[in-house]
């Protein structure tokens, strides 16, 4: 089953959602401000090694500004990063692509049915 971590108001997500249900896929969807993934989880998806830690992060949300991440995160370490990540869901890259607790793409920059032909 596919998890669809998303942000509902997000035009990128709502493309991306439209996409998944065109293709006739089965997700569940997951509101990624409400439910952010756990540390734990992030940890597991930078072990597979498909993804660096700075592509989670929503370098052009308001969040990510506030907070002053351009120049904090080079200074932090990957555990406080994470946690940061994980205590907030607007931080995070949008949306997340997930099957079977594999991370297969982060934000929407290419189709989804590009990644069935693999």
């Amino acid at each position: 089953m596919l998890q669809f971590y998303q942000y509902p108001p997000c035009t990128t997500c709502k493309r991306a959602k439209k996409e998944l249900e065109e293709l006739g896929l089965d997700f569940d969807s997951i509101n990624i401000k409400e439910n952010p993934p756990q540390v734990e989880q992030f940890e597991a998806w930078l072990a597979q090694g498909r993804f660096k830690l700075k592509q989670f992060f929503n370098t052009s949300g308001q969040v990510y500004r506030d907070l002053g991440l351009k120049d904090k995160l080079a200074t932090m370490d990957e555990k406080e990063a994470l946690t940061l990540l994980a205590s907030n869901g607007m931080l995070i890259k949008r949306p997340l692509l997930v099957k079977d607790s594999e991370l297969l793409q982060i934000g929407h920059r290419t189709s989804y049915q590009d990644l069935w032909k693999q």
